[in-house]
């Protein structure tokens, strides 16, 4: 599918109408025609449109006053005015009420062109800052899929097979298994590779901000809504959105999204405007969703549309022979941030790393390679080095405890150490309340 760009041309002067429309016909637009300013504003409040070229010259409604409404209703759309009467005053009230450029007629078919190819281009810069801006907040590593074992070589060869595909993607496994890096490694390999990726975690947004979050919203929508807003769905148009712990979203977001999946279709919070979005979408969850389904807190028809390619990221205590290989590319990866010279880990620091279980999987073990580079004083990394929330890793005590009591000792010392935050414990711990909650019931742990 190609995106096309969306433009409105309103003149009251049929000739001039079918001229532009003419000049403009590709398959780069989709064009839409209004004889008038009332007819033109309202398509505007049905349909988002990129450009508008606008007449200032009309019976009844002028086009400044049209300028006007159109910068009320969607301040991002980019008005071109066009008149057989140009003037430096209507140049000037067009500009100052946010007209983007002025053409007078009569103009040639290539100034049109010109005009609305530079418009475009600014649209689409404007949304690749929003989208620049939303990737430096996040701060995401550009890291690599590292795994040699033959559970990761199948994740390989999934990604290199949907890759180039616009299927859907539901990427499964616990916490930590790197999920994300698996979904941006499909970006990588698709045709949108150039396009925006975007990622909307879904275990940290508010509930009652979600929907703005994701479909934007319209300045004056709602309380604190100061500005208009781009919502995640429309800053990925073109590109891959990512919805990371998808399971957390309610039913009512759930319902609102499966509808923007079948329409291709969105319209901001407090608007009636359709804008189109050519997007492909891949989920992530910790969570078994079919028992979500079963349980009715995820519906069933989205779930199925999200699962025409699953993928499952398995745990690292499932391919440890994979643990030397990621810790040594940690080493690598930290001493270059953090500017050490660490020659690499003891054998039996290795053979402790390989023993442990690594509840928090490979974030788990990335986080405790940076604090040891971080810590050591030695050219080596030895067991005294491999702090875990005040854990210790001893070879020889890991393999005489089971695993159930190393996730208790680990979540009761980490606990401590937050003084019995749990917000900030399970954070650190690479999971969220409600399964920390269940954990503490779990293994009777108080605070």
């Amino acid at each position: 599918m190609i995106l096309k760009n969306h433009i409105l041309i309103i003149d009251d002067d049929e000739a001039m109408r079918d001229s532009c429309n003419q000049i403009l016909s590709s398959n780069k637009y989709d064009i839409q025609l209004a004889e008038n300013g009332h007819s033109g504003l309202d398509l505007i409040k049905k349909t988002f449109f990129d450009i508008v070229i606008l007449d200032l010259k009309m019976p009844g409604l002028n086009g400044i006053e049209v300028l006007k409404k159109i910068k009320n209703i969607n301040p991002e759309s980019i008005v071109i005015v066009i008149t057989g009467y140009a003037t430096v005053d209507s140049a000037v009230e067009a500009m100052k009420m946010g007209a983007y450029d002025f053409l007078p007629k009569p103009f040639t078919p290539d100034e049109l062109r010109i005009i609305v190819h530079r418009a475009i281009e600014k649209r689409k810069l404007h949304i690749e800052n929003v989208y620049l801006a939303n990737e430096l907040e996040l701060s995401i590593d550009p890291d690599v899929i590292i795994g040699q074992s033959e559970a990761m070589q199948k994740i390989h060869n999934l990604i290199r097979k949907v890759g180039p595909t616009d299927s859907t993607v539901l990427i499964t496994g616990e916490s930590g298994t790197g999920k994300e890096l698996v979904a941006r490694s499909i970006h990588k390999h698709s045709k949108r590779q150039n396009q925006p990726f975007v990622t909307v975690d879904c275990s940290t947004l508010v509930e009652n901000l979600f929907e703005s979050e994701l479909f934007g919203h319209v300045k004056g929508s709602f309380t604190g809504a100061s500005t208009t807003k781009h919502g995640r769905l429309e800053v990925a148009n073109g590109g891959t959105i990512f919805f990371d712990e998808i399971s957390n979203i309610s039913t009512n977001i759930q319902a609102k999204l499966l509808r923007a999946i079948q329409e291709r279709e969105i319209c901001k919070v407090g608007s009636t405007q359709i804008t189109q979005m050519d997007i492909r979408i891949i989920a992530a969850t910790n969570k078994d969703l079919k028992k979500e389904v079963e349980n009715k807190t995820f519906r069933e028809d989205l779930f199925y549309r999200l699962s025409v390619v699953p993928i499952q990221c398995p745990a690292l205590r499932r391919r440890k022979n994979d643990i030397p290989l990621l810790a040594n590319y940690f080493i690598e990866k930290y001493n270059q941030k953090r500017r050490k010279t660490i020659k690499g880990i003891s054998e039996r620091a290795m053979e402790a790393l390989v023993d442990y279980d690594w509840p928090g999987n490979v974030r788990e073990l990335e986080n405790a390679i940076e604090r040891a580079i971080v810590l050591t004083d030695h050219e080596w990394i030895e067991p005294s080095d491999l702090f875990y929330y005040g854990l210790t890793i001893d070879s020889n005590r890991i393999k005489e405890k089971s695993l159930a009591n190393v996730e208790k000792d680990h979540i009761e010392k980490t606990l401590k150490v937050y003084n019995g935050h749990k917000s900030k414990t399970a954070k650190a711990l690479d999971i969220d309340r409600k399964t920390l909650r269940l954990k503490m019931k779990k293994y009777k742990i108080t605070t």
